[in-house]
């Protein structure tokens, strides 16, 4: 019997972000605790994905071992009482729910911005990971690639991926299409609060940009500029380098404008100037739009255009479900056949045995033409007692019945004692 595929998962759906912080895990803790997992457990099909919204781990047993995994992740992360964080997690313990719910998140339908497009990247990263450190099996290879055909299915026949549907992630397409005819535009981000730092993420996908990020606080610019390979200069230099960039993104938390009109006129503008303002209040004066060669757009403006991309993509949800439901439905064809495959193969070595010894017991003293036809005639005899019971255990398996069917050809042909004695 076939291992059960569980999941356990933390997001943003029942954990606050500071617990998410704590047991988040960067690329070298997955690798460390791929390793744990599969020296204490023996695990192959086992996945890890670790976002600002989630971490999740998938593994294949036939124990729940929920309680163990959480303790390794604290030990870990260096958490004294990591089982305090368990009613955080959701535990999927069911075959086809811990399926059903890595499709769902791979195809965005439980990230917090719905159709997220980055986590379909993050997923392919994590199974990347699995791979490489030999934790990924036949099953896991199938279900992976069964997802990823999902989610190419889901681009191209529906409005699920259309768009973008946050504000910051808007904020950068909008930021590509004005700067499309610009070789390596300049990029000045200021003010990384929580709008800020997500559109920092997402200016990892402006390609060609030089990006420089600032901020009040120094060190978080530091950070941010090193994981992101971003350029980070101190805030009091922000004004001298809105002189030479080309787009100037505010973020910027004030009673009053921090770009006043009166400074951007003392920019040389030679072809434009971008301004993207994300505050609220406002931190760009309006009448910047006065001077020649600038370009405003504000929050409502790139709001209103994540709220539209929104509604379309939650018109698509019930297409995409259904796609997911065809392509598991497929996937547990694959599985159910993979069940038999081995009593299968059982059956064949055990024919070919009885064959091969019978030949060797009767045409001792033939010579090759004769052996070379009996062989043959004997060959085809066995593919054609073969037949019948592959097909009823392909039929069992549609019928949810390959358990009981395996019970009785095992049985029938005495496959269990046979293998037994191959091994002994």
């Amino acid at each position: 019997m076939q291992s059960k595929f569980k999941a356990l998962s933390l997001s943003y759906k029942n954990a606050p972000v500071e617990i998410r912080e704590l047991v988040s895990l960067d690329d070298t803790a997955i690798r460390s605790l791929l390793t744990k997992l599969k020296d204490f457990f023996s695990l192959t099909d086992t996945l890890i994905l670790s976002t600002c919204n989630r971490t999740e781990v998938y593994y294949s047993h036939e124990l729940d071992l929920s309680t163990e995994i959480i303790k390794l992740v604290g030990l870990e992360k260096g958490l004294p009482n990591t089982i305090a964080y368990l009613e955080y997690f959701d535990i999927f313990q069911d075959d086809r729910s811990a399926i059903n719910h890595l499709f769902r998140v791979a195809m965005g339908l439980e990230a917090q911005v719905v159709g997220d497009m980055q986590i379909s990247n993050q997923v392919k990263r994590a199974y990347q990971a699995s791979a490489d450190m030999e934790m990924a099996g036949p099953f896991l290879h199938r279900l992976m690639h069964t997802i990823f055909f999902t989610n190419k299915k889901v681009v191209q026949e529906t409005q699920f991926r259309d768009g973008a549907a946050s504000v910051s992630y808007a904020a950068v397409e909008l930021i590509e299409e004005l700067t499309s005819n610009t070789h390596q535009p300049r990029v000045l981000l200021v003010g990384l609060g929580e709008i800020g730092e997500d559109v920092a993420k997402n200016l990892v996908y402006l390609t060609g940009a030089k990006i420089k990020i600032s901020n009040r606080t120094y060190t978080k610019s530091q950070t941010l500029a090193l994981e992101y390979g971003f350029e980070a200069i101190p805030f009091e230099d922000s004004f001298e380098a809105m002189k030479e960039a080309d787009v100037i993104i505010s973020s910027v938390m004030k009673s009053e404008p921090f770009i006043t009109k009166g400074l951007v006129s003392t920019f040389d503008i030679k072809s434009y100037k971008l301004l993207v303002d994300l505050s609220v209040p406002r931190s760009i004066d309006t009448a910047v739009e006065d001077i020649p060669g600038v370009l405003l757009y504000n929050v409502d403006n790139i709001r209103s255009k994540a709220s539209e991309t929104l509604s379309q993509r939650t018109a698509a949800i019930p297409q995409v479900e259904q796609i997911i439901e065809e392509n598991i439905n497929e996937f547990y064809d694959w599985k159910k056949e993979m069940m038999v495959s081995p009593t299968i193969n059982k059956l064949k070595n055990s024919l070919e045995q009885i064959r091969k010894e019978e030949l060797e017991r009767y045409l001792k003293n033939a010579d090759t033409q004769q052996f070379d036809i009996i062989d043959k005639i004997t060959k085809s005899m066995m593919q054609k007692i073969l037949k019948v019971p592959v097909v009823q255990l392909r039929a069992a398996c549609k019928r949810d019945q390959a358990e009981e069917m395996i019970d009785i050809i095992n049985d029938l042909f005495d496959l269990e004692k046979q293998q037994d004695s191959k091994k002994a």
